[in-house]
């Protein structure tokens, strides 16, 4: 079985910065794409950004771009999201994706809570 485990979430005050991660473990032998996604009380789950297999393309959705990057490690099976000058409207609970053995097979992760306020 494959588990993805994301960690670093808490609360932080606006303008500041906060890192998360999401390490794979179990039965793997490729990862190709990584993603991560977040969850507003109250709204739907939103993409928020993507990197490639081999980890040179990155995309992001329009209102974290600037703000947020992420990047993997894929020798560590992990993906990391770098949040900063976070907003109010950036708080969710943020999932991580990863596309795994095989193309078009994804997994998620159960989520970390991300709050930013005063």
């Amino acid at each position: 079985q494959v588990q993805l485990v994301e960690s670093g979430g808490g609360l932080v005050q606006p303008g500041g910065s906060l890192r998360v991660s999401c390490v794979a473990s179990g039965s793997i032998v490729s990862i190709y794409a990584m993603g991560w996604y977040r969850e507003a009380p109250g709204k739907q789950r939103e993409w928020v950004a993507g990197i490639s297999a081999g980890g040179t393309t990155t995309t992001y959705r329009d209102s974290v771009k600037g703000r947020f990057t992420i990047s993997r490690d894929s020798a560590k099976k992990t993906v990391y999201l770098q949040m900063n000058s976070l907003k109010p409207d950036d708080t969710a609970v943020y999932y991580c994706r990863m596309e795994i053995n095989s193309p078009g097979v994804y997994y998620w992760g159960k989520g970390t809570l991300v709050t930013v306020s005063s």
